[in-house]
């Protein structure tokens, strides 16, 4: 018998999983308590920007496979297996996971599971996490033991989310139970038959795989970054130092490109509650090299704002400065944590008119960022610049014209935060060419 899938929470995470989940086969129901995001979702409308989803959340809605719901009753009823995909942040008050969210889903979830079913954990939290939850389970739902708990950490990319859903490197699960471990062997065989590895563990060994995958990415760009900051000492090129390090197979060249760092809803807040939780486990030291790997990528931002205010003659008064990005990475429109428009309302505040232009994060910058002024194109947002900042590498901004761009600037001054635009195409063209770790 095909299980039946729900899926509580229907954010990033959430809408992607269930939308991948009716892809596989299965019918799915998403909860969410946002009754506006589900009104959204169920219209077959994605309320965020993610390549490929829209076309299939819509074609699985229009074939009833796919429902969305503010009922929770209507999903514990429904599902075999519930998918807790709901949001971790970063507490406001220190660096340690907000786990509120996930603990309200499962108490408001638990007393209405009355058959046995499996949920299934897929937020980034800290070991033991899983551990908590399951007793909390087994004591409010019911169904009592026959209620089991897993858990299934995700290792999506923003811009990226269905090839990653669809075709991951890995499965990892953390179980107690072989039938827990074969009702996700059932749920992700057609995966599974196609190739991919399905690693099966203890509780706390899933729940670290994520946050130990997202430091070492977030330790190797900030590496990087580190050794950006030696160049611009010494005269160095770290675009040429970086090309050299990726030909050694044992370093390889990916999250290796040095810049203005890394941010998103994802590897700032799951190192930070990383250092917090350790701490509280008396390893603290284990981990304290992560407080430098995030000091590393925060100093980018202000080097980035040191190179704009050079390239103002020292002052940014009454300079006009155009920004190139908004979001956080290019194919999203996430600002959370985004290192660009943390640079541009630095230098708002320093005195310079800012104008920014993002090919998608614009109405959330604008809601975040409202001091800010925005266009509704790169050539809008240049219009009279002293200064250029390439800050979120779009296809759209490495494919300008810098002869058609320079028509409009003030000054053809640029500031390239993403080592991604041709330095010799834009100085061909009349540009002043700066760029974090180059000469």
């Amino acid at each position: 018998m095909t299980p039946r899938l729900t899926v509580v929470g229907t954010g990033y995470l959430g809408a992607t999983h269930a939308a991948c989940m009716a892809e596989l086969g299965y019918d799915v129901i998403g909860f969410d308590v946002d009754e506006a995001k589900i009104a959204a979702l169920q219209a077959g409308k994605v309320p965020f920007y993610e390549p490929e989803l829209p076309e299939l959340l819509a074609r699985h809605v229009a074939a009833g496979r796919l429902s969305f719901t503010t009922d929770i009753q209507e999903i514990a009823e429904a599902g075999d297996i519930h998918f807790l995909c709901v949001g971790t942040p970063q507490r406001p008050d220190g660096y340690a996971a907000d786990l509120r969210y996930l603990f309200d889903a499962v108490d408001n979830l638990a007393p209405l599971l009355r058959r046995p079913c499996l949920v299934v954990g897929k937020s980034t939290v800290p070991a033991g996490t899983a551990a908590r939850l399951a007793e909390r389970l087994t004591a409010s739902a019911p169904a009592g033991t026959a209620v089991e708990l897993a858990w299934n950490p995700e290792f999506l990319r923003e811009g990226f989310a269905v090839a990653d859903t669809l075709h991951p490197d890995r499965i990892v699960v953390g179980v107690r139970s072989s039938r827990a471990e074969q009702a996700l062997r059932s749920v992700y065989a057609p995966l599974i038959s196609a190739g991919v590895p399905f690693l099966v563990a203890d509780f706390a060994t899933a729940e670290l795989v994520k946050v130990a995958a997202n430091s070492f990415l977030a330790t190797k760009i900030s590496f990087i970054n580190a050794m950006a900051e030696i160049c611009e000492a010494t005269g160095a090129d770290v675009v040429r130092l970086a090309e050299a390090l990726a030909l050694d197979p044992r370093i390889g060249g990916r999250f290796l490109q040095a810049g203005l760092g890394f941010g998103g809803g994802c590897l700032p807040k799951d190192i930070r509650a990383f250092i917090a939780w350790a701490e509280e486990l008396g390893a603290g030291d284990a981990v304290a090299f992560l407080r430098d790997v995030d000091a590393i990528n925060l100093r980018r931002r202000h080097r980035m704002v040191e190179l704009a205010k050079e390239q103002c003659d020292g002052a940014f008064d009454g300079k006009r400065v155009g920004v190139l990005g908004a979001a956080f990475k290019p194919n999203s429109d996430d600002i959370r944590d985004s290192p660009a428009l943390e640079v541009a309302d630095t230098i708002r505040r320093a005195g310079a008119a800012v104008t920014v232009y993002d090919p998608e994060a614009m109405p959330n910058a604008a809601v975040r960022y409202p001091e800010l002024s925005y266009a509704d194109s790169a050539f809008a947002a240049c219009e009279g610049a002293d200064v250029v900042l390439h800050l979120t590498e779009w296809r759209e901004f490495r494919d300008l014209d810098p002869v058609a761009l320079g028509a409009v600037v003030r000054r053809r001054r640029i500031v390239d935060g993403r080592n991604a635009l041709d330095p010799e195409r834009w100085r061909a063209a009349g540009w002043t060419y700066r760029a974090l770790g180059r000469p």
